[in-house]
């Protein structure tokens, strides 16, 4: 293993943090745990609060799952070895996913599009049979272990697999009527609607929508204004590789091409091979077969982890995490947190700082410590990859999910973190630049939050503090 420098592994001890900081964290209110590292570019810490405590840190898991792309991917070419690709066999049609998160259906779709596949196949063919998705690249783990099922129902939640299409949601539209009836519901066919939202005289559109694991009915309910705009909601899918076949069937009939089979799936069984610890080493799963038609090259994965860490893109990150162990393994997602552990292995970060069960943040069982968090940026500032890696983060009041934080104050356009929000959990860490032109390394965690509490006001005041003190 690579040495590591001695700065990121000990640090003098910090004095007590500035008062304003102790009061800006004091404000997130009782019962509220929360833990604050901050290091400056020597790896001094000048702010240690609940240094090595573990933490959900919700999508901040994201921070260490891009990383690990862009150390062991190729991010800056053409994504040849991640597009979508369709063959004939037989009189069957065969669309087979490679990990690509960007594969679309979309009527305005300019790039990685499902309607190319769709014409080469009516090049070719003007009858088929059956439309089957394949998403055996990678095993069928759709969903990580501690993961709230009330998520699956929503795009936050969906199902992940190495065949995706329209990010693996469905949008359903709901049209206010007159005052008093039911509202209008308005899919693409491919699920049930239950309709149990009523328009009303006034107000503002209180919707929800509710999909049980399994279930192909949506139950949307709620209120919506008469003369209002139509809402349009997104639900999660239970099965990505079906959804996309359906979705080809369908495009292959709007050009003309008669279908006359069903929509089938491949999938592939987790088994042990797909777990490097009960396997005992990587075992790299065999060749894909060449597209007899055609294969989409999309954008460059960096576009793709930009859009991940700016939007906190949950099953993006999935995905990415399942390409990097495809790279050495099986594509599984225990293969992912075996690459994700070598990559902190070489930053110099203890293996009991942490554990992780996903890629985007979504498991509950996800823990890292805030200095284990700063002791991994810190390192990532001297990786070759480092400074791209970086640029995909938002930037505090200009874009991503700190637009709307930290506006008209001196950290804005100034600090550049990773966000994120779960059950009871919240965090925020990166690099700021203080008041002094230093850049500081940080983490901010807070956890166990009573249900009607927030703590993201909290970590802000505190970092501004530790920016006009620094």
């Amino acid at each position: 293993m690579r040495a590591v420098p001695a700065l990121l592994l000990v640090a003098a001890a910090p004095a007590p943090p500035p008062p304003a900081v102790e009061q800006a964290l004091a404000s997130a209110g009782p019962g509220t745990r929360i833990g604050l590292v901050v290091a400056d570019a020597d790896g001094r810490e000048l702010v240690a609060i609940r240094a090595d405590e573990r933490f959900v840190p919700a999508s901040n898991t994201k921070i260490f799952t891009t990383a690990a792309a862009f150390a062991a991917l190729d991010t800056a070419a053409p994504d040849a070895a991640g597009g979508a690709g369709v063959r004939i066999d037989g009189q069957d049609v065969i669309l087979t996913g490679h990990g690509d998160a960007r594969l679309s259906s979309a009527p305005d779709c300019a790039a990685d599009c499902l309607f190319d596949l769709a014409r080469a196949v009516a090049k070719r063919t003007r009858v088929v049979q059956d439309v089957i998705g394949d998403d055996t690249a990678f095993p069928d783990e759709r969903w990580p272990l501690g993961m709230s099922w009330n998520n699956m129902a929503g795009r936050y939640g969906t199902a992940a697999s190495a065949l995706t299409i329209d990010d693996n949601a469905v949008a359903v539209v709901v049209v206010p009527t007159r005052a008093g009836a039911a509202a209008d519901l308005r899919g693409d066919g491919y699920y049930r609607l239950d309709d149990r939202v009523t328009t009303t005289v006034t107000g503002a559109p209180d919707l929800s929508i509710e999909r049980l694991p399994g279930s192909d009915t949506l139950r949307v309910t709620g209120t919506i204004p008469a003369g209002g705009a139509p809402v349009t909601l997104m639900a999660g899918i239970d099965d990505p590789a079906h959804r996309a076949a359906w979705r080809l069937a369908a495009l292959l009939r709007a050009a003309g091409v008669h279908v006359t089979g069903r929509i089938r799936v491949r999938h592939r069984a987790l088994t042990g091979a797909d777990d490097p610890q009960r396997r005992g080493a990587a075992v790299a799963i065999a060749p894909r077969p060449a597209p007899a038609l055609a294969q989409l090259i999309p954008p460059p994965l960096a576009e793709d982890i930009r859009l991940t860490n700016k939007q906190s893109q949950n099953l993006h990150a999935e995905l990415l995490l399942r390409r990097v162990a495809a790279r050495a393994g099986s594509g599984s997602v225990a293969d992912g947190r075996a690459a994700v552990q070598a990559l902190l292995d070489r930053a110099g970060v203890p293996r009991w700082s942490y554990d992780f069960a996903d890629g985007s943040g979504m498991s509950n069982y996800n823990r890292v410590t805030p200095r284990a968090t700063v002791r991994f940026l810190s390192w990532t500032r001297a990786q070759p990859w480092g400074a791209a890696w970086r640029e995909t983060l938002p930037v505090a009041a200009v874009d991503g999910t700190l637009a709307r934080r930290f506006v008209g104050t001196p950290l804005a356009g100034r600090l550049f973190a990773k966000t994120g929000t779960l059950n009871a959990a919240t965090a925020v860490s990166g690099f700021m630049v203080a008041a002094s032109g230093r850049t500081l390394t940080f983490a901010a965690f807070a956890n166990d939050m009573p249900a009607d509490a927030g703590a993201t006001a909290a970590l802000d005041r505190a970092l501004l503090a530790v920016a006009a003190a620094y």
